[in-house]
């Protein structure tokens, strides 16, 4: 510094003294300015006042010389403490140098810049707070300071700027917002622990209502939370709980949907605390804010879907992520489908307009995989919902339905989220069913897949949703469309939908397309394509129906019409050109028929055969069990067709009898020793009326080897009475009980026709089989 250079009115004694190195020096010249500045106000001369600031600012505060800054900035805190109540018009003067002392590179002279600070802000107190800003982008730097000293002078400056602030109502929290949203996104512990400590002061002051700016701080809040410091998570917890709390006091007032998708980013974190907590406040959001969350439902679902299939090690978050989906499930109402029906094979989803799923949206969920883009280094751009809370919430499913579809598709996933995504599905086409058909296409080949699953849970609510789809009005179109998705192409002729005429042998008059008993409820357009594709996936996948294949047909016997079901499959099988899935596949079918407890009825309505609607499905059933013959017999024992069942036992002499042939003779021997076939074996005790069915058990006997089967029906016809009578001409005259006089005719001829054809069939794919076997035999001699 120049000693020549004039700094009046500071008299050259006290220039020396601020630039002496001994603090008790520097001392003495800010008591001889403080007693200066005071004659200056007294005189109310402003001029020299200015002048001091200046010169103490300029030319020692900001000099180059550390002791001469050390003076400056004393000699600034005794002109604030000279100027007392008036030191707020000067206040900008004063505090910028200081605030430039913040970052010097000298910790004792960083101690002293919060040292005068402090006198300042003491005497000019409520006058400061035009100037918080930078006070506070000054003490979030000291609060992060490596020395202990400069970080306990800025704790006790920090303490009284809490005490300003809450004494006064003049806080302009609106500019301070965005310092806030800057400076929350600190990674150091200290800058995050002063953050902390005045959001919780400036939430405790009744007149600043920090709530309405809580979009602006909410993820920063959350990236706190997840800080490696114990106490900093739990004073950040604290913060979370009061606004928690103040927004159940005051939902009315909570911008919801603006701090929707940042609750959706957090809670796919991988801390669980930060993820217990966003799931928190996501549980609290739908059930304060009701339908408002409606157009965030994909991105909810993406978040929380996961959740759902965590194990006891995450509890806590599993059981809230439920609560969750279930509060947003009830959010769906009928009144969110479409007021009219659509046209007839429309199929293209509509897409959902900008404002009413915001962009930001698919940053928040990350698309269906359930990734997401959190990274928030300097801040996050909050969206703005247009007025969500006043303007009428639309469901759109475009999004929701793609999250759905691609966790069901997701191999990977827990079993309880592949249920709760069936439940959603099935919930939606319950409530919305004209918005959901738009989707079917798309959703049927995966719903068809999940069928595959391990779980048996699983399955039942896949084949729900099949069945809601296959039986629901709003399904029922003039074109059902492609029958089968991009991954279900038909690949075999036998799997297209059958035209309406059928040669049938029975009066058919006035069935369309799937035909179906008058007393029996229609099913839509897609009940068939259903029910084809669900074939064409045994054909493709035998281990699929050999282990779940019963199951999966019992179970839609309950939730549609069983004689619905069999009723097009037969149709769908005669068709079938892979006539050894035929007949595997009417072999599964008949067992089912014979032996489950859900059949029960349908058995009862084949056994009499009294109606045109029973005989119509017995034919029908029964050109397609001719693919097996020992099934065809099993169906006529059934249905009391003994004659029938006798005649096509002697066309068995005409048959290739292999070892599967007699196992199933053998099985269907089994069968009538069950309680199914109790009323067959009473009318065992009437010979006179049932002279083919004695027959028919005999020509039973005879394919048989002598096995078990064979000892065991040779027992059951030794105990029929009076076999002389057999031979009676009486007998021939007598009708059988299922054939009675006031029942319409079966052209049992055509059966027995059709029947030598199947087999002919049958006999010919063998024979070219076993040629080409034998050709390979040749070759690998030759």
């Amino acid at each position: 510094m120049n000693p020549e250079k004039d700094f009046a009115p500071l008299t050259p004694n006290i220039v020396r003294a601020l630039n002496d190195k001994l603090y008790e020096k520097r001392k003495v010249a800010a008591l001889e300015i403080e007693k200066l500045v005071r004659e200056f106000v007294a005189q109310n001369n402003t001029v020299q006042i200015k002048h001091v600031i200046q010169t103490l600012s300029q030319e020692f505060a900001l000099s180059q010389h550390p002791h001469s800054r050390k003076g400056g900035l004393i000699g600034l805190a005794a002109c604030s403490i000279a100027l007392g109540k008036d030191s707020g018009l000067y206040l900008k003067e004063l505090i910028e140098p200081v605030l430039t002392c913040f970052n010097d590179a000298d910790s004792r002279l960083r101690y002293y810049a919060c040292e005068a600070l402090y006198n300042i802000v003491k005497v000019a107190r409520g006058a400061v707070l035009p100037h918080f800003n930078v006070l506070f982008d000054g003490l979030s730097k000291l609060a992060a300071d490596p020395d202990p000293n400069v970080k306990s002078g800025s704790e006790l400056l920090d303490r009284l700027l809490k005490d300003i602030v809450t004494e006064s109502n003049k806080f302009d929290l609106v500019s301070f917002i965005p310092l806030l949203r800057e400076r929350i996104y600190s990674n150091n512990q200290y800058a995050r622990q002063f953050i902390i400590s005045w959001i919780l002061v400036l939430e405790s002051v009744p007149d600043i209502n920090l709530l309405d700016y809580l979009p602006e701080i909410l993820d920063g809040l959350f990236q706190i939370l997840g800080d490696n410091g114990k106490e900093i998570r739990k004073m950040c917890e604290v913060v979370l709980g009061e606004f928690l709390k103040e927004i159940k006091k005051n939902p009315s007032s909570v911008k919801f949907a603006e701090m929707a998708n940042i609750l959706v980013i957090h809670c796919q974190t991988t801390d669980d605390l930060i993820q217990l907590t966003a799931m928190c406040w996501m549980r609290e959001f739908i059930q304060l804010a009701g339908r408002v969350m409606l157009p965030y439902s994909s991105g909810i679902l993406t978040a929380v879907l996961p959740c759902l299939a965590y194990d006891d090690r995450k509890k806590s978050i599993k059981e809230v992520a439920n609560v969750c989906n279930q509060s947003l499930m009830k959010l769906v109402t009928p009144e969110d489908d479409e007021p009219d029906e659509p046209r007839a094979g429309q199929r293209q989803a509509d897409p959902a307009p900008d404002d009413a799923l915001p962009k930001q949206e698919g940053t928040a969920s990350g698309g269906p995989d359930g990734s997401c883009d959190s990274s928030f280094s300097s801040g996050i751009s909050v969206f703005t919902a247009a007025s969500t809370e006043r303007a009428p919430v639309t469901l759109h499913l475009d999004g929701i339905v793609q999250v759905l579809n691609c966790h069901l598709s997701d191999t990977a996933i827990g079993m309880m989220t592949r249920i709760a995504v069936l439940k959603w599905l099935y919930h939606l086409y319950i409530k919305t069913p004209r918005k959901m058909f738009r989707h079917t296409d798309s959703l049927f080949p995966i719903l068809l897949q999940t069928l595959s699953d391990e779980s048996d849970e699983v399955i039942l609510k896949d084949l729900e949703v099949l069945a809601e789809i296959a039986s629901s009005p709003a399904g029922q179109t003039d074109d059902p469309g492609p029958l089968d998705g991009p991954d279900f192409r038909a690949s075999h002729s036998e799997l297209q939908v059958p035209t309406p005429s059928r040669a049938g042998l029975l009066n058919t008059s006035g069935t369309k397309g799937l035909e179906c008993s008058p007393s029996t409820p229609t099913m839509n357009s897609y009940f068939y394509k259903f029910m084809i594709n669900l074939l064409k996936r045994f054909s493709s996948e035998r281990k699929l129906l050999e282990v779940r294949g019963p199951f999966i047909i019992r179970q839609l016997c309950l939730l549609l019409n069983a004689e619905n079901i069999f009723h097009s499959m037969a149709d769908i099988l005669l068709r079938e050109e892979d006539l050894k899935f035929a007949s595997t596949m009417v072999h599964a079918l008949n067992t089912i028929l014979l032996t489950s407890t859900e059949l029960f009825q349908l058995r009862n309505q084949l056994k009499d055969l009294k109606t045109l609607e029973s005989q119509n499905l017995f034919c029908c059933l029964y050109r397609s069990w001719c693919h097996n013959p020992v099934t065809t017999v099993s169906l006529c024992f059934l249905t009391q067709n003994y004659r029938h069942a006798y005649d096509l036992i002697q066309k068995f002499g005409d048959l290739e009898v292999t070892v599967d042939f007699l196992a199933e003779v053998d099985k269907l021997v089994q069968l009538i020793e069950c309680p199914i076939f109790t009323y067959l074996r009473l009318q065992l005790l009437d010979v006179k009326n049932n002279p083919y069915l004695i027959k028919a058990l005999y020509g039973l006997l005879m394919l048989l080897p002598q096995s078990s089967a064979f000892q065991l029906l040779s027992h059951r016809l030794q105990c029929v009475p009076n076999p002389e009578l057999l031979q009676t001409e009486d007998s021939l005259k007598a009708a059988p009980k299922s054939q009675k006089a006031d029942s319409p005719s079966i052209d049992y001829a055509e059966l027995l026709q059709h029947f030598e054809k199947v087999q002919n069939k049958h006999l010919e794919v063998r024979h070219q089989r076993s040629g080409r076997a034998d050709h390979l035999d040749r070759r690998v001699v030759l």
